[in-house]
């Protein structure tokens, strides 16, 4: 069994800025250290320090937040085993949890109750080869894929895979990101047009709130 205590960078309670829960508060709790060094990554300030604490100590905080839904996110948290044992609980404690992940860890394991929201690696990425593939037959229909697109051929491998594995199919939703500074949202939006595919194109929500800054 797991020890009952995690590395945990930060928890706080904000608006959750992507995915079909975008506007609702949410308590964010985000584990500290990833395997992943993604080119885009907006929190790599997640990928070291933190601070241990205990599992009575990560609910308490989360009850005192007071929101129903909560956000497990990294990071990469499944690269702290304990974080199986801490969905579970959460799914128990009757929250509507969410897990945000790269795509390359298993799966297998989360909660059924958890609504994964992975994260497919595009090759401008700079860590397509960390994709594992076999999550793809994990995921239901209460779960969700994301890419995060930073150029034209990005985009062109994603429309690409949602087609060769039928993904729209597959998962609740299939959505996709600029990387800003990368790629013109407007151009994005018309490469979604374009496609004819049933992508969800999206803006983050909090980033245009509040900007790019940790606790928000």
């Amino acid at each position: 069994m797991s020890e009952r205590n995690l590395r945990i960078t930060e928890i706080f309670l904000s608006l959750q800025g992507e995915a079909l829960a975008a506007g609702l508060p949410t308590t964010f709790v985000r584990l500290t250290g990833c395997p992943l060094r993604c080119h885009y990554c907006d929190s790599a300030y997640a990928f070291h320090g933190g601070e241990r604490l205990s599992f009575d100590d990560i609910l308490a905080q989360v009850e005192q937040n007071g929101a129903r839904q909560v956000c497990v996110t990294g990071g990469e948290p499944l690269a702290q085993p304990g974080c199986l044992t801490l969905l579970k609980e959460l799914c128990d404690l009757g929250y509507e949890v969410s897990l945000e992940t790269s795509g390359a860890m298993d799966v297998k394991a989360v909660d059924s109750r958890v609504s994964i929201v992975m994260d497919l690696k595009t090759p401008d990425s700079g860590e397509l080869q960390r994709n594992m593939w076999s999550n793809i037959d994990r995921l239901g229909k209460h779960d969700q894929l994301k890419f995060v697109i930073c150029s034209k051929l990005d985009f062109d491998w994603c429309e690409l895979k949602v087609r060769e594995l039928d993904l729209c199919e597959q998962v609740a939703a299939v959505w996709v990101s600029p990387s800003f500074e990368q790629v013109d949202p407007a151009d994005l939006a018309q490469w979604v047009i374009d496609s004819k595919l049933n992508l969800r194109f999206q803006l983050q929500l909090h980033k245009l709130l509040w900007g790019d800054k940790p606790g928000v």
